[in-house]
């Protein structure tokens, strides 16, 4: 069990600086996939991609205005 959190881990990480190479006003290097500021200010003015979490609040916000 602990091998495959391991493997999950490498793999998350490594798909995270792959997207940070390509969207990198999103700062996910920095962040790694967590809400900071410069990223929530990133979401704000690109907009989402298709691989943000659409549960994550301030992505269900932009997609569900109240």
């Amino acid at each position: 069990i602990s091998a495959a959190s391991i493997i999950a881990k490498v793999a998350r990480d490594k798909k995270i600086n792959n997207l940070s190479k390509n969207y990198k006003y999103y700062s996910w290097d920095r962040n790694f996939g967590y809400g900071t500021k410069d990223h929530l200010k990133a979401i704000k003015k690109y907009g989402l991609t298709k691989h943000h979490r659409k549960t994550f609040s301030p992505a269900h916000n932009i997609l569900s205005p109240k």
